[in-house]
């Protein structure tokens, strides 16, 4: 191809080859499974792959350009408009192998940004995807818009001053400032959130863990909030939040949160710092495990790893390993450690098998300081023995004589106090 000739970029195309390489040793099978189940997830028809090894990247093509050829023979022959990289690429690199293979070429962190673009279903989740694949791009401004940055000479030819490619730049960066603006309201929005929670003190239980481990369906298993699940990676991406009565009468909060990848981009971890905050100011930490997986030391390692960049590894952690219905005789249990504190719990989200271990070591780690009162109600009290059973958990509730009741509870310490603050009259009700 001549040296001067600009290629100008397909729009679309999902017909793929992917390219993976073994750069400084061999690629575990597991790891080449995931990549092409990212590009499925991404809509692709993976047509043909191509593997390798280079003891590093060529700083011009990172494959080399004998690979590069072999590369382009197969783009050809399958008919291929895409080619994915599971490496990250340079702006320069992505150019180079663009004009050789005249074809779209995708890096990893591209591939999980356009995965990413199609889940996110609430305006934050949008604005968050957004502001990062407008990070990721701004560095590859040059690629996408090559015929942009060359101007006519000649008389009348001349431009205005401003190429279009420092345009663009121009917009592109008020672009990332306005969002970066929008998400910091919302941010605001979720500290006031979050410090309501505080005041009423409730404990924060996050549920984490690598994507498609099964924490949506665990989250709605718990709390019946009607999460979106599905065997495919990055199945939900947007925060929830839903109330959760434990077996001592406590409550919690629990929230889901976006599934973490090896390798997530630098730039989504940024755009969605705010979501996983919740993941750092959390009580206690749900962590996922897929039980079934042959590879699940590495995914356990590749969570920690995100959990340690976003500064979560000082918060107490549950491990939880699930899809326990793949795997021939393993019974649920709870597993504790030397101290007697629960460790690891075993169980199926999807059967419901090991939930009631699962509730039970949480109430352990957030509420074991619930206390036991008894409870005496006159015929008026109606609207106070509503509140104790949206407060506590009801242990016996009988009528007296009177028309009144007498209950057992198990109450919060906070729980208590509140109710005493706020009904003085009252105090006298609750008794050890």
């Amino acid at each position: 191809m001549p040296s001067d000739l600009v290629f100008e970029r397909p729009a679309s195309g999902e017909r793929a080859v992917l390219v993976q390489l073994d750069l400084g040793g061999a690629v575990a099978l597991d790891e080449r499974e995931e990549f092409d189940q990212l590009a499925r997830a991404a809509g692709a028809e993976v047509v043909g792959t191509l593997g390798g090894t280079r003891a590093r990247p060529d700083a011009r093509l990172f494959i080399g350009s004998g690979k590069a050829d072999e590369l382009k023979d197969l783009v050809a022959a399958a008919g291929a408009d895409l080619v994915v990289f599971n490496h990250p690429l340079s702006p320069a690199q992505e150019r180079n192998l663009e004009r050789l293979l005249e074809c779209r070429v995708v890096d990893r962190t591209g591939l999980i940004l356009d995965i990413f673009a199609q889940r996110a279903r609430s305006f934050e989740g949008k604005l968050q995807v957004e502001l990062a694949q407008l990070r990721h791009l701004s560095t590859r401004l040059v690629r996408g818009w090559t015929h942009l940055e060359r101007q006519k000479g000649g008389i009348g030819l001349r431009g205005p001053g401003e190429t279009q490619l420092e345009t663009d730049r121009r917009l592109l960066a008020k672009r990332i400032a306005l969002l970066k603006r929008r998400l910091e309201g919302i941010e605001s929005q979720r500290a006031q959130g979050r410090r309501a929670r505080e005041k009423a003190e409730l404990p924060v239980i996050s549920v984490v863990g690598y994507t498609n481990a099964g924490k949506s369906t665990l989250f709605n298993r718990l709390t019946e909030a009607g999460v979106f699940e599905a065997d495919q990676l990055f199945a939900t991406l947007d925060p929830t939040l839903r109330r959760l009565a434990l077996p001592n009468g406590g409550r919690a909060l629990l929230a889901d949160t976006v599934g973490f990848v090896s390798r997530l981009p630098h730039e989504l971890v940024a755009a969605f710092r705010a979501t996983l905050e919740e993941t750092r100011n959390a009580s206690l930490l749900l962590h996922v495990v897929d039980a079934s997986a042959g590879h699940r030391a590495r995914l356990i390692s590749d969570v920690e790893t995100v959990l340690a960049e976003i500064g979560s590894m000082d918060i107490p952690r549950l491990e939880v390993w699930n899809k326990l219905d793949l795997l021939a005789d393993e019974p649920p249990r709870l597993e504790r450690d030397s101290v007697g504190q629960p460790t690891r719990v075993w169980l199926s989200a999807r059967s419901g098998a090991g939930i009631d271990l699962l509730l039970t070591a949480i109430a352990e780690l957030t509420g074991g300081a619930n206390t036991r009162h008894q409870v005496r109600l006159g015929p008026g009290d109606g609207r106070l023995r509503a509140w104790v059973y949206a407060h506590a958990r009801v242990l016996a509730d009988a009528p007296d004589a009177e028309g009144g009741w007498t209950m057992e509870i198990l109450i919060a310490p906070a729980d208590l106090q509140r109710f005493l603050a706020h009904e003085p009259e009252r105090a006298q009700v609750l008794l050890h």
